[in-house]
Protein backbone atom coordinates (compact mmCIF):
# COMPACT_ATOMS: atom_id res chain seq x y z
CA UNK A 1 0.00 0.00 0.00
CA UNK A 2 1.20 3.47 -0.82
CA UNK A 3 1.71 5.46 2.39
CA UNK A 4 1.34 9.01 1.07
CA UNK A 5 -0.95 11.07 3.30
CA UNK A 6 -1.59 13.72 0.65
CA UNK A 7 -2.13 13.44 -3.10
CA UNK A 8 -1.62 16.39 -5.44
CA UNK A 9 -3.89 15.53 -8.35
CA UNK A 10 -3.20 17.08 -11.76
CA UNK A 11 -5.02 15.95 -14.89
CA UNK A 12 -3.98 18.43 -17.58
CA UNK A 13 -1.40 18.59 -20.36
CA UNK A 14 2.00 20.31 -20.09
CA UNK A 15 0.71 23.71 -21.27
CA UNK A 16 -1.08 24.05 -17.92
CA UNK A 17 1.68 22.50 -15.83
CA UNK A 18 2.71 25.94 -14.52
CA UNK A 19 -0.39 25.72 -12.31
CA UNK A 20 1.12 22.88 -10.29
CA UNK A 21 4.81 23.73 -10.75
CA UNK A 22 4.41 26.89 -8.65
CA UNK A 23 3.12 24.71 -5.80
CA UNK A 24 5.92 22.13 -5.86
CA UNK A 25 8.31 23.84 -3.39
CA UNK A 26 5.41 24.28 -0.94
CA UNK A 27 4.36 20.66 -1.36
CA UNK A 28 7.94 19.59 -0.72
CA UNK A 29 7.77 21.40 2.62
CA UNK A 30 4.46 19.68 3.36
CA UNK A 31 6.13 16.35 2.54
CA UNK A 32 8.28 16.70 5.67
CA UNK A 33 5.10 16.51 7.78
CA UNK A 34 2.84 14.38 5.61
CA UNK A 35 4.18 12.31 2.71
CA UNK A 36 3.02 13.80 -0.60
CA UNK A 37 2.57 12.05 -3.95
CA UNK A 38 1.64 13.62 -7.28
CA UNK A 39 -0.98 11.85 -9.38
CA UNK A 40 -0.84 12.84 -13.06
CA UNK A 41 -3.13 11.76 -15.89
CA UNK A 42 -0.97 12.89 -18.83
CA UNK A 43 2.33 11.17 -19.61
CA UNK A 44 4.10 14.24 -20.96
CA UNK A 45 3.05 16.21 -17.90
CA UNK A 46 4.34 13.51 -15.57
CA UNK A 47 7.69 13.55 -17.35
CA UNK A 48 7.89 17.34 -17.15
CA UNK A 49 6.99 17.44 -13.45
CA UNK A 50 9.74 14.92 -12.78
CA UNK A 51 12.24 17.57 -13.85
CA UNK A 52 10.91 19.98 -11.24
CA UNK A 53 10.51 17.94 -8.07
CA UNK A 54 11.80 15.06 -5.98
CA UNK A 55 8.26 14.13 -4.96
CA UNK A 56 7.05 10.73 -6.24
CA UNK A 57 4.85 10.91 -9.33
CA UNK A 58 2.30 8.28 -10.30
CA UNK A 59 0.84 8.23 -13.80
CA UNK A 60 -2.77 7.05 -14.12
CA UNK A 61 -4.01 7.88 -17.64
CA UNK A 62 -7.23 5.87 -17.54
CA UNK A 63 -10.03 5.88 -15.02
CA UNK A 64 -9.37 2.21 -14.29
CA UNK A 65 -5.73 2.97 -13.51
CA UNK A 66 -6.73 5.87 -11.27
CA UNK A 67 -9.16 3.59 -9.45
CA UNK A 68 -6.35 1.12 -8.80
CA UNK A 69 -3.96 3.85 -7.61
CA UNK A 70 -6.57 5.01 -5.10
CA UNK A 71 -7.34 1.43 -4.04
CA UNK A 72 -3.64 0.94 -3.26
CA UNK A 73 -3.38 4.23 -1.40
CA UNK A 74 -4.24 5.24 2.13
CA UNK A 75 -4.09 8.93 1.25
CA UNK A 76 -6.30 11.09 3.40
CA UNK A 77 -6.37 14.42 1.54
CA UNK A 78 -6.36 15.22 -2.18
CA UNK A 79 -5.28 18.68 -3.38
CA UNK A 80 -6.40 20.27 -6.65
CA UNK A 81 -4.78 23.38 -8.12
CA UNK A 82 -7.32 23.87 -10.92
CA UNK A 83 -10.82 22.87 -12.03
CA UNK A 84 -10.02 20.38 -14.77
CA UNK A 85 -13.05 18.39 -15.90
CA UNK A 86 -11.08 15.25 -15.07
CA UNK A 87 -11.02 16.29 -11.41
CA UNK A 88 -14.41 14.60 -11.15
CA UNK A 89 -12.77 11.21 -11.68
CA UNK A 90 -10.86 11.78 -8.46
CA UNK A 91 -13.74 13.43 -6.60
CA UNK A 92 -15.68 10.17 -6.82
CA UNK A 93 -13.61 8.89 -3.91
CA UNK A 94 -15.76 9.53 -0.86
CA UNK A 95 -13.21 8.37 1.72
CA UNK A 96 -10.75 11.18 1.21
CA UNK A 97 -11.11 14.90 1.85
CA UNK A 98 -10.86 16.94 -1.34
CA UNK A 99 -9.32 20.41 -1.18
CA UNK A 100 -9.14 23.04 -3.90
CA UNK A 101 -6.00 25.17 -3.47
CA UNK A 102 -6.08 27.00 -6.84
CA UNK A 103 -2.97 28.36 -8.58
CA UNK A 104 -3.22 32.03 -7.75
CA UNK A 105 -5.39 34.78 -6.31
CA UNK A 106 -7.09 37.11 -8.77
CA UNK A 107 -10.34 38.89 -9.54
CA UNK A 108 -11.01 36.92 -12.71
CA UNK A 109 -14.56 35.62 -12.90
CA UNK A 110 -13.30 32.03 -12.91
CA UNK A 111 -11.93 32.46 -9.39
CA UNK A 112 -15.40 32.08 -7.85
CA UNK A 113 -16.64 29.07 -9.79
CA UNK A 114 -19.60 26.85 -8.99
CA UNK A 115 -17.03 24.04 -9.12
CA UNK A 116 -16.11 25.11 -5.58
CA UNK A 117 -19.17 23.22 -4.35
CA UNK A 118 -17.54 19.93 -5.35
CA UNK A 119 -14.74 20.19 -2.78
CA UNK A 120 -14.79 19.62 0.97
CA UNK A 121 -12.64 22.71 1.48
CA UNK A 122 -11.51 25.62 -0.69
CA UNK A 123 -8.31 27.35 0.38
CA UNK A 124 -8.43 31.09 -0.35
CA UNK A 125 -6.11 34.02 0.22
CA UNK A 126 -8.23 36.29 2.42
CA UNK A 127 -11.25 38.54 2.77
CA UNK A 128 -11.51 39.51 -0.91
CA UNK A 129 -11.79 35.86 -1.97
CA UNK A 130 -14.45 35.19 0.66
CA UNK A 131 -16.52 38.11 -0.61
CA UNK A 132 -16.00 36.95 -4.20
CA UNK A 133 -17.55 33.58 -3.41
CA UNK A 134 -20.39 35.12 -1.44
CA UNK A 135 -21.25 37.47 -4.27
CA UNK A 136 -20.76 35.06 -7.15
CA UNK A 137 -22.35 31.81 -5.98
CA UNK A 138 -25.84 30.81 -4.90
CA UNK A 139 -26.34 28.46 -1.95
CA UNK A 140 -22.61 28.10 -1.30
CA UNK A 141 -21.54 27.12 2.19
CA UNK A 142 -18.83 29.65 2.99
CA UNK A 143 -17.73 27.58 5.99
CA UNK A 144 -15.85 25.49 3.40
CA UNK A 145 -13.52 28.44 2.76
CA UNK A 146 -10.20 28.34 4.61
CA UNK A 147 -7.99 31.45 4.58
CA UNK A 148 -4.42 30.38 3.96
CA UNK A 149 -2.94 33.36 2.15
CA UNK A 150 -0.68 32.65 -0.82
CA UNK A 151 2.15 30.28 0.22
CA UNK A 152 4.03 30.64 -3.07
CA UNK A 153 4.72 34.26 -2.18
CA UNK A 154 6.80 33.11 0.78
CA UNK A 155 9.31 31.55 -1.62
CA UNK A 156 12.43 33.39 -2.71
CA UNK A 157 13.46 32.04 -6.12
CA UNK A 158 16.88 33.09 -7.44
CA UNK A 159 16.84 36.45 -9.21
CA UNK A 160 16.84 36.35 -13.02
CA UNK A 161 17.52 40.03 -13.78
CA UNK A 162 20.98 41.49 -13.86
CA UNK A 163 21.53 44.45 -11.50
CA UNK A 164 20.89 47.79 -13.20
CA UNK A 165 21.28 51.43 -12.32
CA UNK A 166 18.12 52.06 -14.32
CA UNK A 167 14.62 51.87 -12.94
CA UNK A 168 12.91 48.69 -14.18
CA UNK A 169 9.32 48.62 -15.43
CA UNK A 170 7.75 45.18 -15.78
CA UNK A 171 5.02 44.54 -18.36
CA UNK A 172 3.36 41.25 -17.36
CA UNK A 173 0.15 40.59 -19.31
CA UNK A 174 -2.11 37.59 -18.78
CA UNK A 175 -3.38 35.18 -21.47
CA UNK A 176 -6.70 35.30 -23.30
CA UNK A 177 -8.47 32.78 -21.07
CA UNK A 178 -10.58 29.87 -22.20
CA UNK A 179 -13.75 31.88 -22.78
CA UNK A 180 -14.67 35.46 -23.69
CA UNK A 181 -15.93 36.28 -20.20
CA UNK A 182 -12.54 35.30 -18.79
CA UNK A 183 -10.47 37.23 -21.34
CA UNK A 184 -8.51 40.03 -19.67
CA UNK A 185 -5.35 40.11 -21.77
CA UNK A 186 -3.93 43.36 -23.11
CA UNK A 187 -1.45 41.65 -25.43
CA UNK A 188 -3.54 42.05 -28.59
CA UNK A 189 -5.18 45.38 -27.70
CA UNK A 190 -2.65 47.56 -25.87
CA UNK A 191 0.54 45.52 -25.72
CA UNK A 192 2.62 47.20 -28.41
CA UNK A 193 1.59 50.69 -27.30
CA UNK A 194 2.44 49.89 -23.67
CA UNK A 195 5.90 48.69 -24.71
CA UNK A 196 6.53 51.77 -26.85
CA UNK A 197 5.42 54.04 -24.01
CA UNK A 198 7.69 52.40 -21.43
CA UNK A 199 10.64 52.45 -23.82
CA UNK A 200 10.14 56.20 -24.06
CA UNK A 201 10.60 56.80 -20.33
CA UNK A 202 14.09 58.19 -19.61
CA UNK A 203 16.50 55.99 -17.68
CA UNK A 204 14.19 52.96 -17.65
CA UNK A 205 14.76 49.29 -18.37
CA UNK A 206 11.74 47.42 -19.81
CA UNK A 207 11.13 43.77 -18.92
CA UNK A 208 8.39 41.91 -20.81
CA UNK A 209 7.20 38.79 -18.94
CA UNK A 210 4.00 37.38 -20.44
CA UNK A 211 1.84 34.63 -18.96
CA UNK A 212 3.19 31.20 -20.02
CA UNK A 213 0.11 30.53 -22.15
CA UNK A 214 0.67 33.70 -24.19
CA UNK A 215 3.77 32.02 -25.60
CA UNK A 216 1.78 28.94 -26.69
CA UNK A 217 -1.47 30.66 -27.69
CA UNK A 218 -3.35 29.32 -30.69
CA UNK A 219 -5.18 32.62 -31.18
CA UNK A 220 -3.72 34.36 -34.22
CA UNK A 221 -4.17 37.88 -32.83
CA UNK A 222 -2.33 36.95 -29.63
CA UNK A 223 0.46 35.18 -31.49
CA UNK A 224 0.96 38.13 -33.83
CA UNK A 225 0.87 40.72 -31.04
CA UNK A 226 3.30 38.71 -28.90
CA UNK A 227 5.71 38.42 -31.84
CA UNK A 228 5.39 42.17 -32.43
CA UNK A 229 6.21 42.93 -28.80
CA UNK A 230 9.24 40.64 -28.92
CA UNK A 231 10.41 42.47 -32.04
CA UNK A 232 10.01 45.85 -30.34
CA UNK A 233 12.06 44.68 -27.37
CA UNK A 234 14.75 43.20 -29.63
CA UNK A 235 14.96 46.44 -31.63
CA UNK A 236 15.25 48.48 -28.42
CA UNK A 237 18.11 46.25 -27.28
CA UNK A 238 19.84 46.70 -30.63
CA UNK A 239 19.54 50.49 -30.46
CA UNK A 240 20.66 50.74 -26.84
CA UNK A 241 22.45 47.59 -25.64
CA UNK A 242 23.40 49.20 -22.32
CA UNK A 243 19.76 49.72 -21.31
CA UNK A 244 19.17 46.03 -20.65
CA UNK A 245 15.67 45.83 -22.12
CA UNK A 246 14.61 42.19 -22.22
CA UNK A 247 11.85 39.64 -22.70
CA UNK A 248 11.57 36.80 -20.18
CA UNK A 249 9.33 34.19 -21.77
CA UNK A 250 9.94 31.31 -19.38
CA UNK A 251 10.47 30.81 -15.66
CA UNK A 252 8.92 32.17 -12.50
CA UNK A 253 7.66 35.75 -12.50
CA UNK A 254 8.23 35.83 -8.74
CA UNK A 255 11.94 35.74 -9.57
CA UNK A 256 11.52 38.88 -11.69
CA UNK A 257 9.41 41.08 -9.40
CA UNK A 258 11.96 41.87 -6.65
CA UNK A 259 14.17 43.82 -9.05
CA UNK A 260 11.39 45.91 -10.60
CA UNK A 261 10.23 49.42 -9.71
CA UNK A 262 6.77 49.44 -11.31
CA UNK A 263 4.49 46.96 -13.07
CA UNK A 264 1.89 47.12 -15.82
CA UNK A 265 -0.41 44.10 -15.89
CA UNK A 266 -3.96 42.93 -16.53
CA UNK A 267 -6.65 41.55 -14.25
CA UNK A 268 -4.77 38.47 -13.05
CA UNK A 269 -3.02 36.91 -10.08
CA UNK A 270 0.19 38.72 -11.05
CA UNK A 271 -1.23 42.06 -9.96
CA UNK A 272 -2.11 40.71 -6.53
CA UNK A 273 1.27 39.01 -6.18
CA UNK A 274 2.78 42.45 -6.80
CA UNK A 275 0.43 44.00 -4.24
CA UNK A 276 1.63 41.49 -1.64
CA UNK A 277 5.35 41.56 -2.42
CA UNK A 278 5.90 45.08 -3.75
CA UNK A 279 3.27 47.10 -1.91
CA UNK A 280 5.51 50.17 -1.96
CA UNK A 281 5.85 50.20 -5.77
CA UNK A 282 3.34 51.54 -8.35
CA UNK A 283 1.10 49.32 -10.44
CA UNK A 284 -0.93 49.92 -13.60
CA UNK A 285 -3.96 47.73 -14.45
CA UNK A 286 -5.40 47.43 -17.97
CA UNK A 287 -9.14 47.44 -18.66
CA UNK A 288 -9.76 45.44 -21.83
CA UNK A 289 -13.53 45.77 -21.51
CA UNK A 290 -13.61 49.57 -21.16
CA UNK A 291 -15.95 49.36 -18.18
CA UNK A 292 -14.54 51.49 -15.39
CA UNK A 293 -17.37 50.91 -12.93
CA UNK A 294 -17.33 47.15 -13.41
CA UNK A 295 -13.58 47.14 -12.90
CA UNK A 296 -13.89 49.20 -9.74
CA UNK A 297 -16.54 46.91 -8.28
CA UNK A 298 -15.13 43.53 -9.36
CA UNK A 299 -11.39 44.27 -9.23
CA UNK A 300 -10.70 46.16 -5.98
CA UNK A 301 -6.96 46.37 -6.66
CA UNK A 302 -7.80 48.75 -9.52
CA UNK A 303 -8.80 51.33 -6.90
CA UNK A 304 -5.16 51.71 -5.86
CA UNK A 305 -3.69 51.63 -9.35
CA UNK A 306 -3.65 53.66 -12.54
CA UNK A 307 -6.14 52.07 -14.97
CA UNK A 308 -5.34 51.85 -18.68
CA UNK A 309 -8.35 51.38 -20.97
CA UNK A 310 -6.69 53.07 -23.92
CA UNK A 311 -3.09 54.04 -24.46
CA UNK A 312 -1.77 57.21 -26.01
CA UNK A 313 1.94 56.47 -26.02
CA UNK A 314 3.14 59.95 -25.10
CA UNK A 315 0.62 60.22 -22.24
CA UNK A 316 1.50 56.83 -20.78
CA UNK A 317 5.20 57.64 -21.06
CA UNK A 318 4.62 60.77 -19.00
CA UNK A 319 2.39 58.93 -16.48
CA UNK A 320 4.91 56.14 -15.87
CA UNK A 321 7.68 58.70 -15.44
CA UNK A 322 5.52 60.65 -12.97
CA UNK A 323 4.64 57.56 -10.90
CA UNK A 324 8.29 56.57 -10.65
CA UNK A 325 8.95 59.98 -9.13
CA UNK A 326 5.82 60.32 -6.98
CA UNK A 327 3.55 57.37 -6.18
CA UNK A 328 0.24 58.82 -5.03
CA UNK A 329 -1.44 55.42 -4.60
CA UNK A 330 0.98 53.99 -2.04
CA UNK A 331 -1.19 54.32 1.06
CA UNK A 332 -4.22 52.98 -0.78
CA UNK A 333 -2.22 49.87 -1.74
CA UNK A 334 -1.25 49.26 1.89
CA UNK A 335 -4.95 49.18 2.83
CA UNK A 336 -5.86 47.05 -0.20
CA UNK A 337 -3.18 44.49 0.65
CA UNK A 338 -5.02 43.88 3.92
CA UNK A 339 -8.28 43.35 2.00
CA UNK A 340 -6.76 40.60 -0.13
CA UNK A 341 -4.31 38.98 2.29
CA UNK A 342 -5.54 39.86 5.79
CA UNK A 343 -2.56 40.70 8.03
CA UNK A 344 -0.30 37.96 6.68
CA UNK A 345 3.39 38.71 6.44
CA UNK A 346 5.97 36.78 4.45
CA UNK A 347 6.16 33.26 5.91
CA UNK A 348 2.70 33.29 7.50
CA UNK A 349 0.90 31.82 4.48
CA UNK A 350 3.07 28.71 4.41
CA UNK A 351 2.48 28.17 8.12
CA UNK A 352 -1.28 28.50 7.65
CA UNK A 353 -1.24 26.14 4.68
CA UNK A 354 0.73 23.43 6.46
CA UNK A 355 -1.44 23.70 9.57
CA UNK A 356 -4.64 23.60 7.54
CA UNK A 357 -3.62 20.47 5.63
CA UNK A 358 -2.50 18.79 8.86
CA UNK A 359 -5.86 19.57 10.44
CA UNK A 360 -7.66 17.98 7.50
CA UNK A 361 -5.45 14.87 7.65
CA UNK A 362 -6.45 14.49 11.31
CA UNK A 363 -10.10 15.22 10.52
CA UNK A 364 -10.24 12.56 7.85
CA UNK A 365 -8.89 9.97 10.26
CA UNK A 366 -11.46 10.92 12.85
CA UNK A 367 -14.26 10.75 10.29
CA UNK A 368 -13.38 7.25 9.10
CA UNK A 369 -12.52 6.00 12.57
CA UNK A 370 -8.76 6.00 12.28
CA UNK A 371 -5.96 5.65 9.73
CA UNK A 372 -5.85 2.82 7.24
CA UNK A 373 -9.56 2.69 6.50
CA UNK A 374 -9.57 4.40 3.12
CA UNK A 375 -11.65 2.78 0.40
CA UNK A 376 -11.27 2.80 -3.35
CA UNK A 377 -13.37 4.90 -5.68
CA UNK A 378 -16.02 3.15 -7.74
CA UNK A 379 -17.41 4.01 -11.12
Amino acid sequence: MNHAHVLAYFADDPTRSYQLIQWLPVLEQLDHQHPVEIVARDGDTAELLGCWTRLPITLAPSFAELTQVYADSDAKVVLYCNNSMLNFHSLLDGRKLHVHINHGESDKQSMASNNAKAYDRVFVAGEAAVRRHEAGLLEFDTSRLVRTGRPQLDLRPPAVLEPSTRRTVLYAPTWEGDAEYNDYTSVDTLGAEIVRAVLGVPDVRLVYKPHPKVTTSQVEAIRAAHAHILALVAEARRRDPEAGHMAVTAGDILAVMPDCDAMITDVSSVGLDWLYLRTDKPIFITDRHHDAERLRQEVPVSRCADVLAEVVVSELTALVAARLEYDEHHLARVAMRHHYFDDLQVGDSTTRFLESVSALVALRDRLVGGPGLGEAITA
